[in-house]
């Protein structure tokens, strides 16, 4: 690896689908303001595509001032369902009524990556998946947050499709990366042009 590169996120899946594929990087979280940033966009009218996006830049471009040198890489993911934006639910019971009102329903993950270099930004991607929930009981439902928890709460729906939440869908419509938090093909294929990794 010719560049040094960091990871803005203190996501553990984030990091993990990086060393899989063979990635050198360091790990620096950004103190962001997650939620003021989120609802000063929110208030403006910004949609969640571009509210992702925005997230993304902020983790990036402050690691960035700090480690000019650096190639940094933001990631945010946002969870949208019939114009409700949601965040990970604060405990147990939040999370319960938020996986009651998506069951059953359509929702969208955006996910956004964007990477800064310099203080500047270099490039920037924004990915959707379209995901519909089965209709599952009430008591698989307490089940499975019992089951899960609190692992489950550091996700923004409240599951892991890699794990236990997969049996939460009827549908998933979309890059399995982009779910995860990550849209990881569109990065690496960035890095490796960028000669950052190598081919």
């Amino acid at each position: 690896m010719k560049n040094r590169l960091i990871l803005a996120s203190g996501s553990e899946i984030r990091a993990e689908m990086l060393h899989r594929a063979g990635v050198e990087f360091d790990v620096m979280s950004p103190m962001v303001d997650e939620a003021s940033i989120k609802e000063s966009l929110m208030a403006e009218g910004a949609k969640p595509h571009n509210i992702t996006d925005a997230l993304a830049e902020y983790k990036s471009r402050k690691v960035s001032m700090k480690n000019p040198d650096a190639f940094v890489i933001g990631a945010d993911q946002i969870l949208a369902c019939d114009g409700v934006v949601y965040d990970k639910a604060e405990n147990r019971d939040a999370l319960i009524q938020q996986l009651k009102t998506l069951r059953g329903q359509v929702h969208r993950l955006y996910t956004a990556a964007v990477i800064y270099q310099g203080g500047e930004p270099q490039w920037r991607f924004v990915k959707q998946a379209k995901l519909t929930m089965l209709n599952f009981s009430d008591q698989y439902l307490l089940q499975y947050v019992e089951r899960n928890w609190p692992e489950i709460s550091y996700c923004v729906g409240g599951y892991q499709l890699e794990n236990e939440g997969a049996r939460l869908f009827h549908r998933v419509e979309g890059d399995y990366f982009t779910v995860l938090g990550l849209p990881l093909i569109e990065v690496l294929g960035y890095l490796t042009e960028r000669g950052i990794l190598e081919q």
